[in-house]
């Protein structure tokens, strides 16, 4: 067994000679891991497995009395945390700090900007996009938010794709912006570990490679693997409901494990050719399948109609941001408690493992070209993709008269609404065949990212690690959503989700003072003779 030693005490890491990742690991029986992180994350997550396998009624209660509590008495402050994450991005990106480039100012691209969008995509909405693409709108079109009238269908319409937009628009994405930014910065400007605890090094200082940097980590583990658990359980609930529309086979829990163990299979499969093979590939089928959806919706179904929602939901979105945005003066509680913080928690969740890959396939960018590729232009995708979708099933119910979306929605058959606007369309079989294909890669590549991600954090930061332990967080991966699902389906994985997405809150907001630390750093070094970005020389 072989142990290095870590820095010494008030060493300057990111000033003085770069700070060698994995250098407090341990080496044994082929594996290469940092023991506090890896240690305590495993055996705490193998405790939950055991527990929720053995107390699934117990746990299911658990999950839901801590998500009854912070959505009651918390909201302010998750709906606050993301107020904060997107104004600070929007005033980073307009900022001279925004032309410092990811891995000093000589560094190149490893991506295409088709490729490296198409890798940020697939891997940051994953199944969650294609589940709550038809579902969201059709419900707040029933539910419309911010008080509109259901009757007048054309402002219960705006409204609701303007809320749908919304849960996937700028908020969500500048909280992946925030985790992505960091790391990148922290990894390739500073050679620091790929690892969220890096980021804490200007508040924690060398604390940072302790005790302090460990919780972090562990809580990052455990937020990426739940988070991802919720893409994994909703995938597979629509798979299943497509498999049961196609073929009439009746969901079932063995249906359902049977279904995440073949996912997790196939990821492990395709984790050994690493990312620009297996998961580079897969990410750019998944997009092409997912742009080839919307196209084939939009050019086959009220084509004309799209694009005028997308103006006036786009219009809407805008004009009440700031509506949504905050939480007093509103009639819509279960819009907030139910829609908003759910997918708040989720996104903070998901943001950890999203971010850690985004940065890894982000060398050589600017900051500003990063916050458009990772901000603005997936709102603009989803935009199209959910007026695509959900003002298509919208527009069959007002105008064609069709209500089987509505009714699967209300009744609360959520898995179907997707493959019952099909119906409507050509070549509805063959569609519903496509679709099932795609839910399945993106569940792999989520997995698969995942995996990547939280090996590296519990190897200090270290990409290049030993095959077995890619495998076992593949695994641990697959395994927790399947313990979910047996454990209370879909709300344990909501209630879940809000419970570990609490401390990153806060988190995440202290990220924002590291960011802009580490960046107005860059800026001193490529400036010497400035103090800081707003001052011109002379």
């Amino acid at each position: 067994m072989e142990r290095e030693k870590k820095p010494a005490h008030g060493q300057k890491i990111h000033k003085g000679r770069p700070y060698q990742r994995g250098r407090e690991n341990i080496k044994i029986l082929r594996l290469d891991f940092h023991a506090p992180s890896f240690l305590v994350s495993a055996l705490l997550i193998i405790a939950f497995i055991v527990a929720g396998t053995v107390f699934q009624e117990k746990t299911a209660e658990v999950f839901e009395s801590a998500r009854n509590l912070l959505t009651t008495w918390f909201y302010w402050w998750f709906m606050s945390a993301a107020n904060i994450i997107l104004l600070s991005c929007l005033l980073l990106m307009l900022s001279p700090l925004a032309k410092v480039r990811l891995g000093g100012q000589d560094a190149k691209p490893d991506y295409s900007y088709a490729s490296w969008f198409a890798m940020i995509f697939a891997t940051s909405v994953s199944a969650g996009f294609i589940f709550f693409g038809v579902v969201e709108p059709v419900y707040h079109f029933q539910n419309p938010p911010l008080g509109a009238d259901p009757s007048d269908a054309e402002a219960a319409f705006t409204v609701a794709m303007a809320g749908s937009i919304f849960h996937w628009g700028l908020h969500g994405w500048a909280i992946f912006a925030v985790a992505g930014l960091s790391m990148a910065l922290f990894s390739h400007n500073m050679h620091m570990p790929f690892s969220l605890r890096s980021v804490f090094y200007p508040v924690l200082g060398n604390r940072v490679w302790g005790w302090a940097g460990h919780l972090i980590e562990t809580l990052v583990v455990f937020s990426t693997l739940f988070g991802l658990a919720v893409s994994i359980g909703l995938g597979t609930e629509q798979i299943i409901g497509g498999i049961d529309y196609l073929f009439e086979i009746h969901p079932s829990s063995l249906l359902r494990v049977g279904l995440i163990a073949l996912v997790m299979l196939t990821a492990m499969t395709a984790l050994l050719t690493g990312i620009n093979s297996g998961i580079g590939r897969l990410s750019r089928f998944n997009i092409t399948l997912a742009v080839g959806l919307m196209l084939f919706l939009i050019s086959a179904g009220p084509t004309l109609d799209i694009f005028r929602h997308c103006l006036t939901s786009s219009k809407s979105y805008l004009v009440n941001m700031a509506s949504f945005s905050l939480w007093t003066g509103r009639e819509d509680t279960a819009f907030i408690h139910d829609w908003t913080i759910f997918y708040w928690a989720w996104w903070f969740c998901y943001a950890p493992f999203v971010g850690m890959f985004i940065a890894r396939i982000s060398r050589g960018r600017t900051v500003r070209e990063f916050l458009f590729f990772v901000l603005i232009l997936p709102t603009v995708f989803c935009v199209l993709w959910m007026n695509s979708l959900g003002g298509s099933a919208v527009f069959q119910f007002l105008f064609d008269g069709y209500a089987g979306v509505v009714e699967a929605v209300g009744s609360g058959r959520s898995e179907l609404a997707l493959f019952k606007m099909l119906e409507e369309f050509p070549q509805p079989y063959l569609s519903s065949i496509l679709i099932i294909v795609m839910l399945f890669s993106f569940l792999v590549v989520s997995l698969d990212s995942g995996s990547l991600a939280v090996d590296s954090i519990t190897a200090g930061g270290k990409m290049d690690t030993p095959v077995p332990q890619r495998e076992f967080w593949c695994f641990v991966g697959g395994v927790i959503p399947a313990v979910l699902m047996l454990a209370g389906g879909l709300r344990s994985f909501q209630a879940a989700v809000v419970l570990l997405s609490f401390p990153l809150t806060i988190l995440f907001i202290v990220m924002l003072f590291g960011i802009w630390a580490g960046l107005r750093r860059e800026w001193r070094h490529l400036h010497p003779s400035e103090r800081s970005p707003r001052k011109n020389p002379g």
